[in-house]
């Protein structure tokens, strides 16, 4: 009969910082505990009495790492509450600035955090750059980020807390001029793109455990539009409802809430999304990337490393022949303050990010609420933590830890959005 504890401070390779605390007893898993150490943010609070039009630029600023993913939400709950259409155009440009940082934050993932581990090593940083194998890997790493990067400042004006989008369109439009360099760079990471899905494909590491996935759902694969919100159990509500289907929890040891869907675990991210909506991605992806997709739907987690892989192929294709077709031109635009409700709902790249904001009728913010994904998947986390020090309590206790880390990596959470101020009543 096994009986041990495990302590782990400071995991290593994912964004921000938490602990780690498991007590083992005659075979069982008495508890498993995620402790996400980041300080609470409260920008929930922060923007009460603000103006609605200025808080998406305070909101992107929760995290630097997928700010553009706040900023769109926040855009999109703030114009919902205030009844405002923005145009095509406004989408398209949106749905770009998405692109962008997914490719950024996926290569960021997958290359720096991922792939020491893929390689047998512990970090990037001992890559022998006179490998010739290993010395391509550290070129693609920083050439993909870069061209993501490239896409997020054409069309955002910056890969982090970008000053062009904005209530109601954007700032500055893209000319023919800048696109160009662009396409270039998107065409030239594809193959190193191609080689990364080769890479994760053959995974050297399964966890299976049968899962509730939830996202939102939309004809073409995108991330900011979507009109339902759908699950693995073959279950669909509307995207603004998707706030009404959640069950707070309360995590003491935690600085982030948790969060169950209609009562039960879930989870949501890269792999739920390709195992929902694989049919929608874009025709040259499911056609170079049909030995990769011929393995979702999947359980696995580790499957969520290849299926962001995939989602940056898609990503590329669909940027590509957006900005080889669309012409963009100068809008103007003008914002009526209103008094309302409105929810934002996007795919942030580790899962579905929702706002909720309320408006008084001279445009200022009156409520916030936020729900990240990293805190909607903390307690999936534990019980995969749970599950898989129970079928391997053989191993010695160092491999089991380094297994646990593999798995929390494989999740790519975000602590630092996952940290944010929770009001408790108490009894």
């Amino acid at each position: 009969m096994h009986t041990f504890d495990i302590t782990m401070e400071n995991l290593s390779k994912i964004e921000g910082h938490t602990d780690l605390d498991v007590k083992v007893k005659n075979d069982k898993v008495e508890y498993v505990k995620l402790k996400i150490s980041e300080n609470k943010r409260f920008y929930t609070q922060a923007i009460r009495g603000k103006p609605a039009t200025t808080a998406p630029q305070l909101m992107c600023r929760i995290c630097g790492t997928c700010s553009i993913a706040h900023l769109l939400c926040c855009i999109q709950a703030v114009e919902n509450a205030m009844d405002i259409r923005p145009s095509e155009q406004t989408i398209l440009l949106r749905k770009l600035a998405m692109y962008g940082l997914y490719i950024r934050d996926h290569a960021l993932h997958l290359y720096m955090f991922s792939l020491p581990d893929i390689m047998g090593k512990d970090s990037i940083l001992d890559f022998d750059e006179h490998d010739e194998f290993e010395d391509r890997l550290l070129h693609s790493c920083f050439e993909v980020k870069a061209a993501g990067n490239a896409l997020s400042t054409l069309v955002a004006g910056k890969p982090v807390h970008p000053p062009f989008p904005a209530v109601g369109g954007f700032v500055k439009i893209p000319t023919k001029e800048e696109i160009r360099p662009v396409i270039k760079q998107l065409e030239h990471i594809r193959e190193d793109v191609l080689e990364l899905i080769d890479i994760f494909m053959p995974e050297k590491f399964d966890f299976t455990r049968e899962t509730n996935y939830v996202c939102l759902t939309s004809p073409d694969f995108n991330f900011y539009t979507g009109d339902h919100i759908c699950t693995s159990k073959k279950e669909c509500i509307p995207s603004e409802k998707f706030g009404q289907h959640l069950v707070h929890k309360v995590i003491p040891y935690s600085q982030a809430s948790g969060y169950e869907y209609e009562g039960e675990t879930y989870m949501i991210g890269a792999l739920a999304r390709v195992n929902l909506n694989e049919a929608y991605l874009h025709p040259k992806t499911r056609k170079d990337a049909k030995k990769a997709l011929d393995i979702f739907p999947s359980n696995n987690i580790f499957h969520n490393n290849l299926a962001q892989a995939v989602e940056i192929l898609h990503c590329i294709d669909t940027s590509i022949e957006i900005l080889k077709k669309a012409k963009f031109t100068e809008e103007k635009f003008s914002i009526t303050p209103k008094a309302g409700t409105g929810t934002g709902v996007v795919e942030a790249p580790r899962g579905t990010l929702y706002y909720s904001i309320d408006t008084d009728k001279t445009g200022k913010i009156t409520h916030a609420d936020i729900v990240v994904p990293t805190g909607q998947n903390q307690i999936n986390i534990e019980q995969d933590i749970k599950a898989l020090i129970e079928a391997n309590l053989s191993m010695p206790k160092e491999k089991i830890q380094f297994e646990i880390e593999k798995l929390i990596r494989a999740y790519d959470p975000c602590m630092s959005c996952a940290s944010h101020f929770l009001k408790i009543k108490w009894e």
